[in-house]
């Protein structure tokens, strides 16, 4: 095996990688959890209810 040949087998590997995260992220059942993730910003719990900050 060459070295183009090689090279072409890891383009080849982490574009499956690429494109296995790209699904795993627009899957509709990590919906749920990345909606929960984005709204965390907006938590305020913690900041009591008279505070202006």
């Amino acid at each position: 095996m060459d070295y183009g040949t090689f090279q072409g087998i890891v383009t080849l590997v982490l574009l499956l990688i690429f494109l296995a995260i790209i699904g795993w992220a627009y899957s509709a059942k990590r919906k749920p959890a990345f909606d929960e993730a984005a709204n965390l910003v907006f938590d305020d719990e913690n900041t009591p209810k008279g505070s202006k900050e």
